[in-house]
């Protein structure tokens, strides 16, 4: 049902470079640039994470509560994403594990603008 998330930046070129290393650490490509924004995936047949400056022109700012799930295909490539973006000046919202008694397993960060992300793989 989800075609897209889009998240927004202050920095739109330090962004760019920040998700075009961390997705390659995962075999996911940049699909498009167009002026201020920009997509993130493995298809267009897929759903993609984009990256935009506001259209309204103000500031950038972090949804409280807001977090986007990255579905990974196992542990490995969830724990190589959240180590990926910690070495790119990320910061950690809770290392990557088992969550729950159901084997959810997800690791979070948070990426430069603040925007809280989550790499998992599900039960």
């Amino acid at each position: 049902m989800i075609g897209y998330v889009t998240l927004g930046t202050n920095n739109f070129e330090a962004a760019l470079k920040f998700y075009d290393a961390l997705f390659s650490s995962v075999g996911a490509n940049r699909l498009w640039k167009h002026g201020d924004m920009a997509a993130w995936g493995r298809s267009r047949a897929e759903p993609a994470l984009c990256l935009a400056c506001p259209f309204n022109g103000a500031p950038a700012s972090v949804g409280n509560g807001v977090m986007v799930a990255l579905k990974m295909t196992n542990r490995k490539a969830a724990d190589t994403l959240h180590a990926k973006c910690l070495e790119l000046g990320g910061t950690d919202e809770g290392p990557p594990g088992t969550r729950g008694d159901h084997g959810f397993y997800g690791g979070y960060f948070r990426d430069l603008d603040g925007n809280k992300l989550n790499a998992y793989v599900p039960a």
